[in-house]
C-alpha cells in the first residue's frame, strides 16, 4: 500500500467524501476534489487513484438519478468522448504533471467564460438548445475534450458542468444525465489507465480504504440537492468551476 503520512489520509478522506456529495448532488464539488487529490499525489497518480472512487460514486448516483437522464443529449457526446479517450491515452506520456495541471485549468477556465458569456448574450438560445440540441461544433469539442481531460486529470467534471448548465436542464435531469454519462466514460477508460500503470494493485487498496467515505458524501449530497434552489445550485456550481481552474493554472 502507499506510504501516506496521516495528513494526506485526511485530505484523500475529504476528497472521498467531495466526490461522493459531487456524484448526489453538489457537481461543483467535483472540481475541489480533483485539486485536493493532486494537492497529495502528482497529477497523473492522483488520476488512478480517483477513477475507482468515482465508479463507485457513479454506481451510487446512477442509482439514484437514472430515470432523470437526457439520453438524447448523451448520445450525441458518447462516441466523441471515446475517441478523445483514446487520444489522451496516446498523448499522455507527452505531457509532465505540471502541463497537465495548467492545461487542463485553462480549459475550466475558458468554458466558463464561454458559459457566462453566452448566458448574458444569447439566453434566447437555450431553450432551442434544450429542445434540439447543442450545435455539433460544441457537441465534437465537449465530447472529445471531455475523454482526453478526464485521462489527464479526471476534470471531465467542470467541461461536463457548463455543458449541461447551457442546455439549462433542472437539477435532477442535469444529475441524471451525468450520471449516466461519466458512469460510462469512466467504466470506458479503465483498461486504458491500466495500462499506462495508473491504476494499480497498490492504488486499489487505498480505494478499498476510501470507498465508505464516498458512500457517505453520496448519501449527503443527495440530502442537500432537495434542499437547494436551481439558481443557488447554478451559482454554487459556477464558483466552484473557477476556484478550481485558478487553482490548477496557479497552483
Amino acid at each position: 500500500m502507499m506510504a501516506l503520512e496521516p495528513w494526506q489520509w485526511a485530505l484523500l478522506m475529504l476528497g472521498a467524501l467531495f466526490v461522493g456529495m459531487a456524484k448526489t448532488g453538489l457537481a461543483g464539488l467535483g472540481t475541489l476534489f480533483i485539486a485536493i487529490f493532486a494537492s497529495v499525489l502528482p497529477t497523473k497518480q492522483s488520476t488512478g487513484l480517483v477513477l475507482p472512487l468515482l465508479i463507485f460514486g457513479d454506481l451510487v448516483a446512477v442509482a439514484t438519478y437514472w430515470r432523470h437522464a437526457q439520453w438524447k443529449q448523451l448520445l450525441r457526446l458518447f462516441p466523441w468522448a471515446a475517441s478523445g479517450v483514446v487520444l489522451g491515452y496516446f498523448t499522455l506520456d507527452r505531457i509532465n504533471n505540471e502541463q497537465a495541471r495548467v492545461l487542463v485549468g485553462s480549459i475550466i477556465l475558458a468554458l466558463l467564460g464561454l458559459h457566462l458569456w453566452t448566458r448574458t448574450r444569447a439566453h434566447a438560445r437555450f431553450e432551442r438548445w434544450k429542445t434540439e440540441g447543442m450545435p455539433l461544433p460544441i457537441v465534437v469539442g465537449t465530447g472529445v475534450l471531455g475523454g482526453v481531460t478526464p485521462l489527464i486529470a479526471n476534470a471531465a467534471g467542470p467541461l461536463m458542468s457548463i455543458y449541461l448548465l447551457a442546455l439549462r436542464l433542472p437539477k435532477l435531469e442535469f444529475l441524471g444525465t451525468a450520471a449516466v454519462y461519466f458512469l460510462i466514460l469512466n467504466l470506458f477508460k479503465v483498461p486504458f489507465m491500466m495500462d499506462l500503470g495508473l491504476v494499480t494493485f497498490s492504488s486499489l487498496k487505498v480505494n478499498m480504504i476510501l470507498a465508505p467515505v464516498v458512500v457517505v458524501g453520496a448519501f449527503a449530497g443527495k440530502w442537500l440537492v432537495h434542499r437547494i434552489n436551481q439558481q443557488a445550485f447554478e451559482r454554487f456550481t459556477m464558483a466552484m468551476t473557477a476556484l478550481a481552474g485558478l487553482k490548477l493554472v496557479f497552483s
